[in-house]
Protein backbone atom coordinates (compact mmCIF):
# COMPACT_ATOMS: atom_id res chain seq x y z
CA UNK A 1 0.00 0.00 0.00
CA UNK A 2 1.43 3.38 -0.96
CA UNK A 3 1.96 6.17 1.55
CA UNK A 4 -0.59 8.35 -0.28
CA UNK A 5 -3.28 5.63 -0.08
CA UNK A 6 -2.41 4.91 3.55
CA UNK A 7 -2.65 8.64 4.36
CA UNK A 8 -6.06 8.84 2.62
CA UNK A 9 -7.31 5.84 4.61
CA UNK A 10 -6.05 7.43 7.83
CA UNK A 11 -7.54 10.85 7.11
CA UNK A 12 -10.93 9.54 5.98
CA UNK A 13 -11.54 6.48 8.18
CA UNK A 14 -9.40 6.80 11.30
CA UNK A 15 -10.41 5.43 14.68
CA UNK A 16 -10.63 6.52 18.27
CA UNK A 17 -6.91 6.06 18.94
CA UNK A 18 -6.02 8.03 15.83
CA UNK A 19 -8.35 10.82 16.96
CA UNK A 20 -6.90 10.86 20.46
CA UNK A 21 -3.37 11.02 19.08
CA UNK A 22 -4.44 13.82 16.74
CA UNK A 23 -5.95 15.86 19.54
CA UNK A 24 -2.94 15.43 21.81
CA UNK A 25 -0.39 16.14 19.10
CA UNK A 26 -2.48 19.02 17.75
CA UNK A 27 -2.60 20.66 21.15
CA UNK A 28 1.10 20.11 21.77
CA UNK A 29 2.43 21.16 18.39
CA UNK A 30 -0.24 23.63 17.20
CA UNK A 31 1.82 26.72 17.97
CA UNK A 32 4.94 25.21 16.45
CA UNK A 33 3.16 24.33 13.23
CA UNK A 34 1.47 27.75 13.06
CA UNK A 35 4.83 29.41 13.50
CA UNK A 36 6.36 27.14 10.86
CA UNK A 37 3.62 28.04 8.38
CA UNK A 38 3.40 31.76 9.18
CA UNK A 39 7.11 32.46 9.72
CA UNK A 40 8.92 29.92 7.53
CA UNK A 41 6.68 28.58 4.75
CA UNK A 42 4.41 31.46 3.75
CA UNK A 43 7.05 34.25 3.45
CA UNK A 44 8.99 32.48 0.65
CA UNK A 45 5.72 31.57 -1.09
CA UNK A 46 4.58 35.19 -0.75
CA UNK A 47 7.93 36.37 -2.14
CA UNK A 48 7.64 34.06 -5.13
CA UNK A 49 4.11 35.32 -5.78
CA UNK A 50 5.23 38.96 -5.73
CA UNK A 51 5.63 39.98 -2.07
CA UNK A 52 2.16 38.81 -1.03
CA UNK A 53 1.50 38.67 2.73
CA UNK A 54 -1.06 35.88 3.08
CA UNK A 55 -1.97 36.81 6.65
CA UNK A 56 -3.14 40.21 5.38
CA UNK A 57 -5.25 38.99 2.45
CA UNK A 58 -8.91 39.83 3.00
CA UNK A 59 -12.06 40.88 1.25
CA UNK A 60 -13.65 44.02 2.72
CA UNK A 61 -17.42 43.54 2.66
CA UNK A 62 -18.11 47.06 3.92
CA UNK A 63 -16.61 48.69 0.83
CA UNK A 64 -14.70 51.29 2.88
CA UNK A 65 -11.32 50.31 1.44
CA UNK A 66 -9.27 49.38 4.49
CA UNK A 67 -5.57 48.91 3.74
CA UNK A 68 -4.93 46.16 6.28
CA UNK A 69 -6.91 43.41 7.93
CA UNK A 70 -6.05 44.86 11.34
CA UNK A 71 -7.58 48.23 10.38
CA UNK A 72 -10.76 46.55 9.15
CA UNK A 73 -11.09 44.43 12.30
CA UNK A 74 -10.43 47.44 14.55
CA UNK A 75 -13.19 49.33 12.76
CA UNK A 76 -15.49 46.33 13.15
CA UNK A 77 -15.98 46.00 9.41
CA UNK A 78 -17.21 42.70 8.03
CA UNK A 79 -14.35 40.95 6.23
CA UNK A 80 -13.55 37.59 4.70
CA UNK A 81 -9.99 36.85 5.84
CA UNK A 82 -9.13 34.30 3.16
CA UNK A 83 -5.36 34.67 3.74
CA UNK A 84 -5.77 33.45 7.31
CA UNK A 85 -7.89 30.61 5.96
CA UNK A 86 -5.10 29.61 3.54
CA UNK A 87 -2.64 29.59 6.46
CA UNK A 88 -5.06 27.44 8.49
CA UNK A 89 -5.36 24.93 5.64
CA UNK A 90 -1.58 24.65 5.42
CA UNK A 91 -1.39 24.30 9.25
CA UNK A 92 -3.92 21.48 9.14
CA UNK A 93 -2.19 19.67 6.29
CA UNK A 94 1.19 19.74 8.02
CA UNK A 95 -0.34 18.69 11.35
CA UNK A 96 -2.32 15.83 9.77
CA UNK A 97 0.78 14.59 7.95
CA UNK A 98 2.89 14.66 11.14
CA UNK A 99 0.19 12.73 13.04
CA UNK A 100 -0.09 10.28 10.15
CA UNK A 101 3.67 9.60 10.25
CA UNK A 102 3.54 9.09 14.03
CA UNK A 103 0.58 6.68 13.85
CA UNK A 104 2.26 4.86 10.97
CA UNK A 105 5.36 4.32 13.12
CA UNK A 106 3.26 3.18 16.09
CA UNK A 107 1.41 0.70 13.88
CA UNK A 108 4.73 -0.57 12.52
CA UNK A 109 5.96 -1.16 16.09
CA UNK A 110 2.70 -2.95 16.97
CA UNK A 111 3.03 -5.22 13.91
CA UNK A 112 6.63 -5.96 14.86
CA UNK A 113 5.56 -6.93 18.39
CA UNK A 114 2.70 -9.08 17.07
CA UNK A 115 5.08 -10.85 14.67
CA UNK A 116 7.51 -11.45 17.52
CA UNK A 117 4.73 -12.96 19.66
CA UNK A 118 3.47 -15.10 16.77
CA UNK A 119 6.98 -16.41 16.06
CA UNK A 120 7.44 -17.75 19.59
CA UNK A 121 4.47 -19.95 20.56
CA UNK A 122 3.47 -19.68 24.22
CA UNK A 123 4.63 -22.31 26.69
CA UNK A 124 1.99 -25.04 27.04
CA UNK A 125 0.11 -25.13 30.32
CA UNK A 126 0.67 -27.87 32.89
CA UNK A 127 -2.64 -29.45 31.89
CA UNK A 128 -1.62 -29.60 28.23
CA UNK A 129 1.75 -31.11 29.17
CA UNK A 130 0.02 -33.80 31.26
CA UNK A 131 -2.42 -34.61 28.44
CA UNK A 132 0.50 -34.82 26.00
CA UNK A 133 2.30 -37.31 28.29
CA UNK A 134 -0.87 -39.40 28.62
CA UNK A 135 -1.31 -39.39 24.83
CA UNK A 136 2.30 -40.44 24.31
CA UNK A 137 1.95 -43.28 26.86
CA UNK A 138 -1.23 -44.52 25.19
CA UNK A 139 0.54 -44.53 21.80
CA UNK A 140 3.30 -46.71 23.24
CA UNK A 141 0.79 -49.37 24.32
Amino acid sequence: MSIVQEFKDFAVKGNVVDMAVGIIIGAAFGKIVSSLVNDMVMPPIGLILGNVDFSNLFLDLSGKGFKTLAEAKTAGAPVIAYGSFINAIIDFTIMAFVIFIMVKQINKLKKHEEAKQAAAPPEPTAEVKLLTEIRDELKKK
